[in-house]
């Protein structure tokens, strides 16, 4: 909507600095004439001596000067005002074309302002904090489009390579062709189903009810064990009833990721996965160890990233899944109002414990 243009902020405040010398002034006139002029009399003053002026005769030498005063107010009002709403407002022009610059696409701009703190540099470290947040958002948005796009042209790029080949081998095996097809097509449809997940829970909008971690925790162990078999893992599931107040459908999914990523990042043989459930205070806990390669401590934030594995981002071999086990984990905690904490052992492996608020009911 256009708006009519108007005087700006440095020409209110001057003029608003020079009315108010202007309004002192004439207080202070007024008071000279209500408690001074007006009590001297106004006719002849014959006395022996030196020459006594009556009223007439002061008002006749102070209203000319008063009024030269009154002129220099105003006029010191408005240059002293103008160059002082200007001081005042620098840091505002500093802020104002940092907005500009974000709103242009410059996220990396930051105003930085020195001096003490008082409101304009409050409101200034507040917008750096925010465009902190703003550009590291924009970051990962960007890296999880790069990444998204790589995983889905893979399994397509490998479906047309099987199709290629059979097309142009009418003696290939078809029942080999088919198979593999058959594992590309659901790579890709696990990770569109995982990226869909993971739209639905940025979105929010969650249901609460009261879900028990520990027949959820039972539920992935008893669904995930023939996996756990074949990679050859044990799984072992203990602990006592923790009620989360949440949604069973992703706090279900919350635990067989965790369980799954306990499984799939182990070691070659002879794995173990603990998982343990516990309700401490208002919390409900679910912790998630696991056997396997050591991990560096700084590799430990970067995990919970989108398409993450190990120390590599975006490979397509080694494990399986898509990278997205821990970030889906992660945004389903966070929706929650939950904590995540990872922790390399020290002995190999990675621990992975949750913290949800627990259900008032229980």
């Amino acid at each position: 909507m256009m708006r009519r243009r108007g005087p700006d902020a440095r020409t209110k405040l001057a003029l608003s600095y020079a009315a108010i010398v202007v309004v002192a002034g004439v207080i202070l006139l007024a008071v000279v004439w209500l408690f001074l002029l007006r009590y001297v009399p106004d006719g002849p003053m014959r006395a022996p001596g030196p020459f006594i002026p009556n009223r007439s005769d002061l008002e006749r030498a102070f209203w000319p000067r008063a009024a030269w005063a009154l002129a220099f107010l105003v006029a010191f009002g408005l240059i002293g005002g103008w160059f002082l709403a200007g001081r005042m407002l620098a840091p505002l022009r500093q802020i104002t074309q940092a907005t500009r610059a974000a709103g242009e696409g410059s996220l990396s701009h930051r105003i930085r302002m020195t001096g003490r703190d008082d409101e304009f540099r409050e409101l200034a470290d507040a917008f750096d904090g925010m465009l902190d947040r703003i550009e590291a958002h924009v970051d990962e948005q960007r890296r999880f489009a790069a990444n998204a796009s790589h995983e889905l042209r893979t399994p397509l790029a490998v479906t047309r390579s099987l199709l290629d080949v059979a097309r142009r081998d009418p003696d290939a095996d078809v029942a080999t062709t088919l198979a593999r097809l058959h594992e590309t097509n659901e790579r890709a449809i696990d990770l569109t189903e995982a990226l869909l997940l993971l739209s639905r829970v940025e979105r929010g909008g969650i249901e609460r009810e009261p879900v028990d971690l520990s027949l959820a925790a039972e539920e992935a162990a008893e669904t995930l064990l023939p996996l756990a078999e074949a990679r050859g893992v044990a799984v072992e599931v203990t602990g006592e009833a923790a009620a989360a107040a949440g949604s069973a459908a992703l706090l279900g999914q919350l635990v067989a990721n965790l369980v799954h990523n306990a499984i799939v990042h182990n070691v070659p043989s002879g794995g173990r996965v603990r998982v343990l459930t516990a309700a401490l205070g208002d919390e409900a806990v679910l912790t998630i160890e696991n056997s396997g390669a050591h991990i560096a401590p700084a590799a430990l934030p970067t995990l919970v990233e989108p398409f993450q594995r190990g120390s590599a981002r975006t490979q397509t071999g080694g494990h399986d899944g898509a990278g997205l086990g821990l970030a889906i984990a992660a945004r389903i905690v966070e929706a929650h109002g939950g904590q995540l904490h990872l922790s390399a052992r020290a002995e190999g492996g990675l621990r992975v414990e949750v913290r949800l608020p627990r259900d008032p009911g229980r």
